[in-house]
């Protein structure tokens, strides 16, 4: 289905732009007889309807192509994080069971030797540069095949930020519901134009932007990773319309520019993790608006989000029409509007969610309880029908029994004069049950003294951070999710901000 998208553009607009970086460009034409040429490189690899090719690459329009030709043949791109080291990436490519390898040159020369075993011995192909998609034109091309809606067409993994990740299989009719209502909600035209800087390995630019565009017959500008000193020239020079957003990345550009930057074509960012007030301060110093979402791999990429013209500052829009959300408590009985539970998620069509975890049935039944998929998030809704997402059930800080969530103390420390980014975890307490702790990237001259005086005014005495610690950066993954993992100690480098000595562990 997903290459239908593009087989229909390429029939009713081949001329038009589909994907452009600084140095090139393709049509909806050139990328369709690209794909089916690349289809027709791995039916000579042996590669057919159901076979799992693992795609191991930067972004680039190769990425986009090979992409494409995978699921032309009929095969499941399993789109892999190309910065994994070590036996993180060799679980991934074992536990998916991949039988060829689609990775680019810097991958096979800087990590290719990090697989052991099978892994080692599996096939590549290489791909990345104008040579690789010049040399498909000496290609035949192959008859894409037809896929079914519920036809998995991706395996995408879990970021692995609470263990091992797991493999989310998903399904054609998902992605294509999926690009038609953010399609929807974003108001996109065939001019528009979306900037994609976030990796393609992940559902945000799978969903949000590539199958938006297919949606509608937009087209994509891609850069090969996120640059805020280069995020608005960039985004003028390859005539940008809106973009799509994860994590600190609205963040990080409201610090990098504290004044008005208006020269640009931008109307539109669509993503999720971000604040009321970060939102506000986004539009007005930008001009374009923030599209909140609600939404995760495993349903689908989002449920639900806001449009122009409903919209409300720090909620994350409203439920889609064709899913089903509810707030519950720990017995999963529905909680009323305005109390905190967790977000569960029912489709109301058929092939909108995951299909399952790749070789991981338990993981599926233990996250299905009650036929409703259980996401481990926290939200509520508002009495205007808005969903408000409160944070990660697991990233919860248990304090004295009082529940803190770490992104609701985070944007409050952003608030802090001369804090530039932070994170916030829990760490072990043999009376509290687990600290606060916060980690902050700040002005030279900033004081850790002045976070507890600063916050006592703003949030309720629970939630005082007895730890601190200055960092030069927040370790994040290429998604910009925060590695709390890596944070959650307290040893010479952390300030116990009840005692304002280093190194002091709790008592």
């Amino acid at each position: 289905m997903i290459v239908e998208r593009l087989a229909h553009w390429a029939e009713a607009a081949p001329d038009a732009p589909f994907a452009r970086t600084l140095d090139r460009s393709l049509s909806y034409g050139d990328t369709y007889s690209l794909a089916r040429r690349f289809a027709t490189l791995l039916r000579r690899r042996g590669i057919g309807r159901g076979d799992h090719v693992a795609l191991i690459a930067g972004n680039s329009l190769s990425y986009l192509v090979a992409w494409f030709g995978i699921n032309a043949v009929g095969a499941v791109a399993v789109c892999l994080n190309d910065q994994l080291l070590g036996d993180a990436i060799d679980y991934l490519v074992g536990q998916s069971d991949s039988q060829l390898l689609v990775v680019d040159a810097e991958w096979l020369s800087s990590r290719h030797k990090d697989l052991r075993d099978v892994r080692a011995e599996l096939p590549c192909i290489e791909i990345g540069d104008d040579g690789f998609l010049d040399g498909l034109r000496a290609m035949p091309e192959s008859e894409a095949v037809v896929s079914a809606p519920h036809e998995v067409c991706t395996i995408l993994y879990t970021s692995g930020t609470t263990g091992r990740p797991k493999g989310v299989m998903c399904a054609h009719g998902g992605y294509i519901a999926t690009g038609q209502q953010s399609a929807r909600i974003l108001e996109l035209g065939a001019n528009d134009r979306i900037f994609v800087y976030l990796p393609l390995y992940h559902t945000n630019p799978q969903t949000y932007a590539v199958m938006s565009a297919l949606a509608t017959g937009a087209s994509l500008a891609l850069r090969p990773r996120f640059s805020a000193t280069s995020f608005f020239a960039d985004a003028k020079a390859l005539g940008a319309t809106g973009c799509t957003f994860v994590g600190t990345v609205l963040a990080i550009l409201a610090a990098r520019y504290p004044e008005p930057m208006r020269d640009h074509h931008m109307r539109f960012a669509i993503g999720g993790g971000t604040t009321a007030e970060l939102a506000g301060a986004i539009e007005n110093r930008f001009g374009f608006k923030v599209h909140e979402l609600y939404g995760m791999t495993e349903v689908g990429g989002w449920v639900s989000g806001a449009t122009a013209a409903d919209h409300k500052m720090g909620a994350n829009g409203r439920v889609r029409a064709d899913m089903q959300v509810q707030i519950v408590d720990d017995g999963d009985n529905p909680l009323p509007v305005g109390e905190r539970g967790e977000i569960i998620v029912r489709p109301l069509q058929p092939n909108r969610i995951l299909l399952g975890y790749y070789n991981k049935p338990d993981e599926l039944a233990k996250a299905s309880r009650n036929f409703w998929f259980h996401t481990g998030d926290v939200g509520s809704f508002d009495p205007d029908g808005y969903l408000h997402f409160h944070g990660r059930t697991k990233e919860l800080i248990r304090r004295g029994g009082e529940m803190i969530s770490p992104q609701e103390l985070e944007s409050w420390i952003l608030k802090i004069p001369g804090v530039i980014d932070c994170a916030v975890v829990g760490v072990a307490d043999p009376i509290m049950g687990e600290e606060v702790k916060a980690v902050v990237v700040a002005v030279p001259t900033f004081d850790l003294g002045d976070i507890r005086p600063w916050l006592a005014g703003q949030v309720p005495s629970y939630m005082l951070p007895r730890f601190a610690e200055s960092v030069d950066v927040i370790p994040r993954t290429q998604t910009e999710k925060i590695l709390r993992r890596a944070l959650q100690y307290v040893d010479e480098r952390v300030t116990d901000l009840n005692q304002n000595n280093k190194g002091r562990t709790p008592q």
